[in-house]
């Protein structure tokens, strides 16, 4: 079954705080350390400020994704698919529909993850490539593929 995407409301936010904390918990807790309040925080100013959508399984929640336009290109965020529904292609499905649209709309996107992620090897197979790095994170980019108008 492919995943769809629907666009979050506010009673999702308590399931998106949850799914970053399982799928990119472990990362942050392995350099920081896990602090509840401030990654809450720092999630209810994303949830503001992004327009984000749940990722469904059927119908059930299994992640969530934000994308936004800025600066002339496609912006992916807050991608995270909850780790027992991870391997099964679920991200992989995602992407593709959201780099075929920015395909179709002859966009770059771009997004980040840190650096000890191995997320980026998903990326890596859908055409991200490495733009720069800093201390703590990978920054990437994909160009569009196909007819270019």
């Amino acid at each position: 079954m492919a995943p769809t995407i629907r666009t979050a409301v506010e009673s999702d936010f308590e399931f998106a705080f949850d799914a970053k904390r399982q799928a990119l918990g472990p990362y942050v807790a392995a350099r920081w350390g896990w602090d509840d309040d401030f990654q809450r925080n720092l999630h209810l100013s994303r949830w503001q400020e992004r327009p984000w959508s749940v990722i469904l399984n059927g119908a059930t929640p299994v992640g969530t994704i934000a994308t936004w336009k800025v600066d002339g290109h496609l912006r992916i965020g807050e991608f995270y698919v909850l780790p027992a529904f991870q391997r099964f292609g679920i991200g992989s499905a995602v992407l593709r529909h959201v780099l075929g649209q920015a395909d179709q709309d002859n966009e770059v996107v771009r997004l980040e993850h840190l650096k000890w992620n191995p997320v980026g090897e998903l990326y890596a197979r859908h055409g991200f490539v490495q733009e720069s790095v800093n201390d703590t994170h990978c920054f990437l980019a994909r160009r569009p593929i196909g007819p270019q108008r």
